[in-house]
């Protein structure tokens, strides 16, 4: 067995388009992704279904107010919950799927069913805070996920991982105060929704267990893969996860209309290469939850790239050529991250 795929016929259920024209969440994003991977026969991994969530499992990282809201818009028929999150009468059960296939990947996985799991699900999460919907991302469903792991699965420590272009301001904000979950976010700079600084690490008993990478827009991979191999990876072996997940966006691919950063297909495949051998040497399983990614041929491309490394089927090609152009300032913000974040892990 290649890997796990959760999904759910739900997901496609969710339309914002409906309600915003040209809205770049459509559900061709994944029946592009799926109608590739079906090409490719699955790439040999099972396909799973995304069972619903339970009110309980939302409410681990959600205030109860926050749900029964998301769930009355939509039993009304749906409406603009910003002025970037619509929901359709639909959506509610598309992102109590989204959340629940987050949960039951991290399920099976411990249960040893797999070494491996992708949920192919939305609406994405990690923007969804404790008690607000936005960009749009109505739960968190990663973050759902890893506190499931923690409060009905008995494990102390989780590491997720975000490299969606976003900074993930909703996983920062549930888990900003604790220690069990280490929560490490590379995304780029002056983009929605405006928040992650590099000095966000944390706070209270969670201090140095957020670790906020911020890029410059046409940032390109030798940045990303120095910030995973000089910050992510030696604070994440020190940390000792027992689960290993990443919020997996693919918007900072140089051909995404909403962002600026400059990431070959490739790209993805280098870095879960890196994430699957951090896993792998734990001894630990890892699952992988789809976040944005908005040209949906790109979409597909990478996670058909990505998959295969995740198994451990392939090794990813080489890397961009370390003489390859920079932005401005990427070598001094790299020294400053890794001096910043020295002073909680042995970097």
């Amino acid at each position: 067995m290649s890997g796990l795929y959760f999904h759910h016929p739900a997901s496609l259920e969710h339309d914002p388009s409906v309600l915003s024209p040209g809205h770049p969440d459509t559900p061709e994003r994944l029946v592009t992704l799926e109608r590739a991977l079906a090409e490719r026969g699955w790439l040999g991994w099972e396909q799973r279904p995304a069972p619903a969530a339970g009110l309980d499992q939302l409410e681990l990282v959600h205030s109860a107010r926050h749900v029964r809201s998301i769930g009355d818009l939509c039993a009304a028929g749906g409406g603009a919950v910003d002025r970037d999150t619509f929901v359709g009468a639909s959506s509610f059960r598309a992102a109590l799927h989204a959340a629940g296939g987050a949960c039951e990947m991290v399920r099976t996985l411990l249960a040893g069913e797999g070494a491996v799991g992708f949920c192919g699900v939305r609406p994405s999460g990690h923007h969804a805070e404790t008690g607000r919907a936005m960009g749009f991302c109505l739960f968190n469903n990663v973050a759902v996920a890893a506190a499931a792991a923690i409060a009905e699965m008995g494990l102390s420590r989780v590491l997720v991982l975000d490299w969606d272009v976003h900074h993930g301001n909703g996983t920062a904000e549930i888990f900003d105060r604790r220690a069990d979950v280490l929560f490490a976010n590379i995304h780029q700079t002056h983009l929605y929704p405006g928040t992650g600084v590099l000095t966000d690490s944390g706070s209270g008993a969670g201090e140095g267990f957020t670790l906020t990478l911020p890029v410059p827009p046409g940032s390109r991979e030798p940045l990303w893969l120095a910030l995973l191999d000089r910050v992510v990876l030696p604070a994440a072996r020190a940390f000792d996860p027992e689960l290993v997940l990443i919020s997996a966006g693919f918007d900072a691919h140089a051909e995404d209309p909403l962002a600026e950063c400059a990431l070959r297909t490739e790209s993805f495949a280098l870095m879960a290469a890196r994430v699957r051998d951090l896993a792998r040497a734990a001894g630990v399983p890892l699952g992988v939850v789809l976040e944005g990614g908005y040209n949906p041929r790109v979409l597909a491309e990478c996670v058909c790239e990505m998959l295969p490394v995740l198994a451990g089927e392939r090794e990813p090609g080489a890397a961009e050529a370390a003489g390859t152009p920079r932005a401005g300032g990427e070598d001094r913000l790299l020294e400053q991250a890794v001096a910043h974040y020295a002073r909680y892990w042995p970097l």
